[in-house]
């Protein structure tokens, strides 16, 4: 699973807030008892006294038996402190870890991160701050949804040259879309082709597939053809090391996130950078089987006619192309 950078650092950043709010509010809460009842400060140096004292014994350079009377003698010490400590405490109100360290995370002490990777806690984070950003791009709303997506909205008469009304047909462009979405990454298919002309619903649900995935705990970064392209080129021509920077980064969560929705394929100029960008795209995240969906207003046809014949070969192999037809929604509002 692989986050764009700046999710990462920001859910990190959150993170770190978090631990520092904690620690706040921890101090505050020792100045103010520590005010209350002086000896308790007096005991809890103690109490750190006598853990130095065993870590001397240790270290000293002499065999020290375990249950000798050095050892007992700090024992017997440290419990009659706690002893006392535990009274203090609960005079004042309070339990006797009340004043203890506890992360909020007890997997990864709140530092995000266990012998096993990242821990869920962070990922939660990455979740939250990467669907901020695709709320940001894709516009999404409460409304942008599987259970709210309506169909009374299409038409449910018979459409020329198809077989299904677009009612019908959204009613099974939706039902992949949705399996996709929850099934994901284990749905059959990996890679979707949405295409037909504009105001049919594919950013929509775009939007609610990218809304879905993400919640789940997976990285989705979605861009238009035209950004990811200029990425591509700025990456290969640009002399400015920041501006290098910028795209390397912005291509680089293009080709390594679990999910990528690329928007509006043929929006942009088709040069031969532009078809070279857009094969490294589609074809090395096939090869470490990634999961991909492109929007775009071409048909499986158009693409062939328009793209070189390998990267339509990729396409038209691998993708499930679902085809979107009938009137423009936002006209009919």
């Amino acid at each position: 699973m692989s986050y764009e950078p700046t999710v990462m650092r920001t859910a990190q950043a959150r993170l770190e807030r978090r631990r520092e709010r904690r620690e706040r509010r921890r101090f505050a809460l020792e100045r103010e008892l520590y005010a209350k009842a002086p000896r308790l400060r007096e005991v809890d140096a103690a109490l750190r006294g006598t853990m130095a004292d065993l870590a001397r014994l240790a270290t000293g350079g002499r065999p020290v038996a375990s249950d000798g009377p050095e050892i007992a003698a700090i024992r017997a010490r440290s419990e009659a402190l706690q002893a006392e400590r535990t009274r203090l405490m609960a005079g004042l109100g309070h339990g006797p870890g009340a004043l203890d360290d506890i992360p909020d995370c007890p997997l990864c002490g709140d530092t995000g991160w266990t012998s096993g990777g990242m821990c869920a806690c962070l990922k939660q984070l990455c979740a939250q701050e990467q669907l901020r950003a695709l709320t940001a791009l894709l516009n999404l709303t409460d409304e942008q949804s599987f259970d709210k997506l309506r169909l009374d909205v299409y038409s449910d008469q018979p459409w020329q040259g198809q077989t299904r009304s677009p009612r019908d047909n959204m009613s099974r462009v939706v039902r992949v879309c949705e399996g996709y979405a929850r099934q994901f990454p284990g749905y059959p298919l990996k890679n979707l082709l949405l295409s037909g002309g504009t105001g049919l619903g594919k950013t929509f649900l775009s939007g609610c597939i990218a809304r879905e995935v993400s919640q789940r705990g997976y990285s989705v970064v979605y861009d238009t053809a035209i950004r990811l392209f200029a990425a591509f080129e700025t990456r290969r021509f640009t002399r400015d090391a920041g501006e290098e920077r910028q795209a390397r980064d912005d291509t680089r969560r293009c080709l390594g996130c679990d999910l990528l929705i690329l928007d509006d394929l043929g929006s942009e100029l088709t040069t031969p950078l532009s078809q070279a960008s857009l094969y490294e795209v589609v074809n090395s995240r096939i090869q470490a089987g990634r999961h991909t969906i492109i929007s775009t207003n071409l048909s499986m046809d158009h693409i062939a006619q328009r793209y070189t014949p390998q990267l339509a070969s990729r396409i038209g192999g691998l993708y499930q192309e679902l085809t979107f037809y009938g009137d423009d929604l936002r006209l009919r509002r």
